[in-house]
């Protein structure tokens, strides 16, 4: 970067990693220049601040955010409580937005359109990798500029851009139709969005976190909503996997929201439909009917899609990219992150060597570094940053000294969505040389050493978690 010394390091996203990564860079000595599209640090996770973290507060906070704040006077958060989304935002991510250092960086309210060399589309070969950055930037009021970077840091996540509904990654026809009748990933059922789904018929698809906090959160509704009915169609043969992972699991209060949501499943206060993978959809009067590839129909007010996220790769067009082509992933990543084959435990440890592009001085970290694979982990994105500042300060011994081990049983999800959606703690197999912080998991537990392959023998064990009695708010 010595050619561009003097131009900034563009980071896209202010959620925790993309604040994280301008904290190493700050630390490296390095000057971030921070786009986020939505009014504050932290957009995305507004969107479900209702929903309650796993894992207490010690694992959800960057060392280098964490020293930034603290010389500040900014007093941590009790380290074993267990934060709401809103709590993450409100006592962790704000503060440190509004840090001079952080907040004379940050631009909220500025959606990154492209990113592309300076003079030069993506067949450009010449002095490319001595050629700055443009980002191009639409600020609110729509007023377009060009940014140039000396190095650019993707921390975008995935949260605005869902999977579709429908199978073999199309949505299912007539989706667009209904838009008005599909909620967000994450509705606050019991609060903001509380009348949108009172006294009605929610269908909520998808066999995740996402799915079940939603469902547990519709049955505290129906208490005191009676005429709620709540739906739930899942593409699988069974929902043992979304129950929990009992023994194998090592997360009780994991295992707890499991054994709640199977026991409403039993009880008739979830009604569940198998195998149900959603061909299409109709409009039917201020309602919607779902068809199943097997010719079977279910009538909704409202349809919940809880089918996970995918990442927007249409800014980077004019970058050169090298991808894996089943996740969408850095190509040396892809492979280790392969949901069919890995779960989180299975992913090793990784940093700048693995999510370099052609393009020099480019990288994608965070939830949208693992493309469509749902097995993030919070630690991780904060330790890719931490090792991407290191290599774009030129010091290749710190960013290629991978500083996290991961567990060896992992708790993944098969819709996890930004960054941080939820992120859990995992139980350690061990630590790493150099005292890593312990791993942060997003997702939802399958209890499984390897991917969708295991999930047969998930089914077989049937998953023992009556001993989970113990029930916590949203968990």
């Amino acid at each position: 970067m010595d050619s561009m010394k003097n131009l900034p390091v563009a980071v896209i996203g202010a959620g925790p990693v993309g604040l994280a990564a301008a904290a190493h860079l700050l630390e490296r000595g390095l000057e971030p220049l921070i786009f986020e599209a939505g009014p504050s640090a932290g957009a995305a996770i507004e969107q479900w601040r209702h929903i309650r973290l796993f894992s207490p507060w010690r694992f959800n906070l960057d060392a280098a955010a964490v020293r930034l704040l603290e010389a500040s006077g900014w007093e941590s958060p009790r380290p074993t409580a267990l934060p709401y989304g809103g709590e993450l935002v409100d006592l962790y991510l704000a503060p440190l937005a509004a840090l001079p250092a952080i907040a004379s960086r940050l631009q909220t309210g500025a959606r990154v359109l492209a990113v592309t060399r300076q003079g030069g589309d993506k067949t450009h070969s010449r002095d490319r990798d001595t050629t700055p950055f443009v980002v191009r930037v639409e600020h609110d009021g729509g007023d377009i500029r060009d940014y140039p970077a000396a190095g650019v840091i993707d921390a975008s996540g995935t949260w605005a851009t869902r999977n579709p509904l429908g199978t073999s990654g199309l949505p299912a026809v007539g989706e667009a139709a209904v838009a008005s009748r599909i909620s967000s990933p994450l509705p606050d059922v019991t609060g903001r969005d509380r009348r949108s789904f009172a006294g009605r018929r929610a269908l909520v698809v998808g066999a995740g976190h996402s799915a079940a906090n939603t469902l547990i959160n519709l049955a505290d509704l129906a208490k005191d909503a009676p005429d709620t009915r709540i739906l739930w169609a899942i593409r699988g043969a069974s929902a043992a996997k979304v129950y929990g992972g009992g023994d194998l699991d090592g997360l009780p209060a994991r295992g707890q929201l499991g054994a709640r949501l199977r026991r409403l499943v039993e009880a008739g206060t979830i009604e569940l439909h198998t195998g149900f993978g959603i061909a299409s959809f109709t409009p039917t009067g201020d309602a919607v009917t779902a068809a199943s590839l097997d010719g079977r129909t279910l009538e909704a007010d409202v349809v919940v899609p809880c089918t996970g996220f995918r990442p927007d790769l249409n800014i980077l067009r004019e970058l050169r990219l090298n991808l894996d082509p089943a996740v969408e992933a850095p190509v040396r990543l892809g492979p280790l992150i392969d949901p069919e084959f890995h779960s989180c435990g299975t992913v090793p440890p990784h940093g700048a060597a693995l999510l370099a592009h052609p393009d020099k001085d480019f990288y994608i970290v965070g939830m949208k570094s693992y493309g469509r694979a749902p097995t993030f982990l919070l630690a991780t994105g904060y330790e890719q940053v931490r090792s991407v500042a290191a290599a774009l300060a030129g010091d290749r011994e710190a960013a290629d000294t991978v500083q996290l081990e991961l567990p060896e049983t992992g708790v993944c999800s098969s819709d996890a969505g930004t960054s941080c959606e939820i992120p859990a703690a995992a139980a350690s197999s061990g630590s790493s040389c150099c005292a890593a912080p312990e791993p942060v998991l997003i997702g939802f537990p399958t209890g499984l050493s390897h991917g969708r392959s295991g999930e047969d023998k998930l089914t077989a064990s049937r998953l023992n978690t009556s001993g989970l009695n113990r029930e916590e708010s949203n968990a």
